[in-house]
């Protein structure tokens, strides 16, 4: 069962002291702990000593921006780094909200935005973090292994090499195995929302991992729905 809204603690960083203000106004009177920060480095201190359900960055930020925190923080072990982001940005291009997504954010909220979208998106976000089962360690997939939490992947006891967008799909994948997943949940954090993406990237997989890349065992195609990842 998860926790009830006013359990979940939020980060929120925003240089500017009126918008960061109003924030921690509207999401406490929501039912959240929120501690707030003006910037990256007092937000590094935070993550560094409490525990956050979320994150909410705003992208342009003198000093360090929000991409730039997103980075960081998803380079961190244990369970801050797999804290969820969401990013705000005064930015509507989509370049801009695809940078963010490839950095690991979970949403994006374009500036200005209504108080109750926002709250909508959270509170979103965070069921479906409750709504994954914890990693259970390395996944054996034949002659490979995937380790979701340190997003590596072995063959015949080598690492083998892969990008960040293969690393990001295997771990969606690992978090339900031997359940489908649907393309575009998966496309979610891709350049390409079709799904295009995600066809490329496992194809790529395939062929690091599977013995016969066109008769796949591990990495396997759901039709009508996406892909499914069934370890050994």
């Amino acid at each position: 069962m998860s926790a009830p809204a006013r359990a979940r603690h939020l980060l929120v960083v925003d240089d500017d002291d009126r918008i960061r203000e109003l924030l921690k106004e509207y999401l406490a009177r929501a039912g959240f702990r929120v501690t707030a920060a003006a910037g990256g480095a007092p937000a590094r201190k935070l993550i560094g000593t409490l525990d956050f359900d979320l994150a909410v960055f705003d992208v342009m930020m003198p000093g360090e921006d929000g991409f730039s925190l997103t980075r960081w923080l998803r380079e961190q072990r244990g369970p801050a780094g797999k804290t969820p982001v969401l990013m705000l940005t005064a930015m509507g291009e989509a370049g801009s909200r695809i940078e963010g997504l490839k950095l690991g954010a979970d949403d994006y909220l374009a500036k200005p935005f209504e108080p109750e979208e926002l709250l909508l998106r959270i509170e979103a976000i965070l069921r479906r973090a409750s709504d994954r089962p914890a990693q259970g360690g390395p996944l054996s997939l034949g002659r490979c292994v995937f380790d979701p939490d340190r997003g590596e992947l072995t063959c015949d006891g080598e690492p083998v090499k892969l990008t960040e967008a293969e690393v990001a799909l295997l771990r969606q994948l690992a978090r339900t195995p031997d359940e489908p997943v649907e393309r575009l949940e998966l496309a979610r954090d891709t350049v390409d929302p079709s799904g295009r993406a995600v066809d490329v990237q496992v194809t790529r997989l395939r062929r690091k991992i599977e013995a016969d890349p066109k008769a796949p065992r591990y990495l396997q195609t759901v039709r009508g729905i996406g892909y499914r990842l069934a370890p050994d």
